[in-house]
C-alpha cells in the first residue's frame, strides 16, 4: 500500500476563487479508479497550506495514478499557481528498492509530459520523491 501525500502553498495574489478552483481539482483526482481512498483539506501544524492523500495499492496503481488525466490536468494548471510544493509517500512494501522504482515512475512521468516537466523546472520550490527517502531538493 502507498500512501501518496501532496502538499503546497498557493502563490501570493491567487484569487479565492483559483484556490478552490485547485482543490476542486485535486479532489477530481481521487476519481481514479486506482485510488482506494483519498482526503483533501488543510494542512494542520506544519508549513503547508494545504494537502491530499491518495492511497494505491502498489506500483502499477502509482503509475497510473500519475497518468491519470485529471492528475495531468491538476499538474499543469496548479503548478504555476504554487509557492511550494512536496511529495511525500509513505508504504509498507519491504522492498529495499521501493524508493528507487517510485522515483524512476516519477522521472518518467515528467519525461513522457514535457510540458509538466517545463512547470517543474520554472516553479519556486517543488520536490518529488529522489528514491533515497528523502525527497528531492
Amino acid at each position: 500500500m502507498i500512501f501518496h501525500i501532496n502538499l503546497a502553498t498557493y502563490k501570493a495574489g491567487v484569487s479565492e476563487e483559483q484556490r478552490e478552483a485547485g482543490l476542486e481539482l485535486m479532489r477530481q483526482v481521487g476519481a481514479n479508479p486506482v485510488v482506494k481512498s483519498w482526503v483533501v483539506g488543510p494542512e494542520l501544524g506544519g508549513e503547508f497550506e494545504f494537502g491530499a492523500v491518495y492511497v494505491v495499492e502498489d506500483l502499477d496503481s502509482y503509475r497510473a495514478y500519475l497518468e491519470f488525466p485529471a492528475h495531468v490536468r491538476l499538474e499543469l494548471w496548479g503548478i504555476p499557481h504554487l509557492e511550494k510544493f512536496a511529495a511525500i509517500d509513505v508504504t509498507d512494501s519491504e522492498d529495499p528498492e521501493f524508493g528507487a522504482k517510485v522515483a524512476a515512475l516519477q522521472a518518467r512521468h515528467a519525461q513522457e509530459h514535457p510540458e509538466i516537466a517545463a512547470e517543474i523546472a520554472q516553479a519556486a520550490s517543488f520536490t518529488v520523491p529522489d528514491g533515497a527517502g528523502q525527497p528531492a531538493g
